[in-house]
């Protein structure tokens, strides 16, 4: 999984396509960086060194930072956490630690499993002590977060991606910040469209994120067809020589039914103008909704065919465990996540990373 922005984009040229993705799954992420053409990283020389203890210090900050914005939901779980790993294991035990995981959203079936697997291990002396149970806790709730391809191919030229997902789930700010990195860490020329044309401040907002990341917006009059704003800045890019399009969509509650049916319609008008885009779909989801934003999910994905998804606000919640529970219950990859207000607060989500935030005191 993505730790850094370098690692979260496949890059490179068409023809080192097909070699990653032969590559397969059981490639490691230098392997497959090397086959997309990225030498961003694994280069050999006198300073690789340092290089390598300015990024193992930079991303122990990054770690440092995520354990911060995921304090709620650690201090929901840290007491129920020591109570039971470290104390007396009986059925007792298990069964706290059932309770403790959903309430911090985690998902019924996770939990499920994840329990089980635990209770089992420790039975037949595989685990010994809290420390050993705390560890494995861990690794098994990292483990139901790996689905699909948490990574971004940006390879086809230009890259379209579009954004969707409800009001006030932090949509267009996540676009802004995507754009802001994808010029400022790897130096491509990004074009926003404001296809949100009836949200009366969502142009304005937009156009101060793309002067923001220094890159180019579309927009149309308030009101006007989406799927217009859509195919004309895909014309823009594709005139310009621009490397990603990045599409905002309005937000939608997922039960209106004819919001979600002009979705759909965007959808089709990108693909007509673009063979094979979107290429990417990401649905932004607010952490703090729990359990509505796994419902979300689920009709977005009918509608968008979303491939990854965006958890915004873990700073501001107790329900952290939502990642978990959308990865494992939809097998849909969290991509990115947001755990503050600055632009270095959106991040390529870790699943390792999340899990320790998540559970380690």
């Amino acid at each position: 999984m993505a730790r850094e922005w370098s690692d979260l984009f496949i890059v490179g040229e068409p023809g080192a396509a097909a070699s990653a993705a032969e590559a397969g799954e059981g490639s490691s992420g230098g392997e497959l960086e090397r086959l997309a053409g990225s030498d961003a990283q694994g280069r050999e020389g006198p300073d690789s060194q340092g290089r390598d203890a300015a990024s193992q210090g930079k991303r122990g900050g990054l770690f440092r930072r995520l354990r911060e914005s995921m304090a709620k939901t650690r201090q929901a779980l840290g007491s129920e956490i020591q109570a039971t790993l470290f104390g007396v294991l009986d059925e007792h035990t298990w069964e706290r630690l059932e309770e403790a995981l959903i309430m911090a959203d985690v998902g019924a079936s996770t939990t499920a499993s994840v329990v089980a697997t635990l209770e089992t291990e420790a039975s037949e002396g595989k685990l010994e002590g809290g420390e050993a149970l705390s560890e494995r806790l861990i690794g098994l709730l990292a483990q139901a977060t790996r689905v699909g391809d948490g990574r971004i191919d940006i390879r086809a030229q230009p890259t379209v991606i579009m954004a969707v997902g409800v009001n006030g789930t932090g949509k267009t700010t996540t676009i802004g910040k995507l754009a802001w990195h994808l010029r400022h860490e790897l130096g491509r020329t990004v074009l926003l469209g404001a296809a949100d044309t009836f949200r009366a401040a969502a142009s304005e907002q937009l156009q101060g994120w793309a002067q923001r990341a220094e890159c180019e917006i579309v927009t149309g009059p308030p009101g006007s067809d989406p799927g217009a704003v859509a195919f004309e800045t895909i014309a823009q890019a594709r005139a310009k020589g621009v490397d990603v399009v990045i599409i905002d969509t309005a937000g939608r509650l997922h039960t209106q039914d004819d919001l979600m049916g002009e979705l759909e319609k965007v959808r089709r008008v990108i693909a007509r103008q673009l063979d094979g885009a979107p290429h990417e779909t990401l649905l932004t989801i607010d952490a703090t909704t729990g359990q509505n934003g796994l419902r979300q999910a689920k009709l977005f994905a009918q509608a968008a065919d979303v491939s990854g998804v965006v958890l915004t606000k873990l700073d501001g919640t107790a329900r952290g465990g939502i990642a978990l529970a959308i990865a494992r219950e939809l097998d849909m990859p969290v991509k990115l996540i947001g755990v503050g207000e600055s632009v270095q607060d959106l991040r390529p989500f870790d699943s390792e990373d999340f899990a320790r935030a998540l559970i380690a005191q």
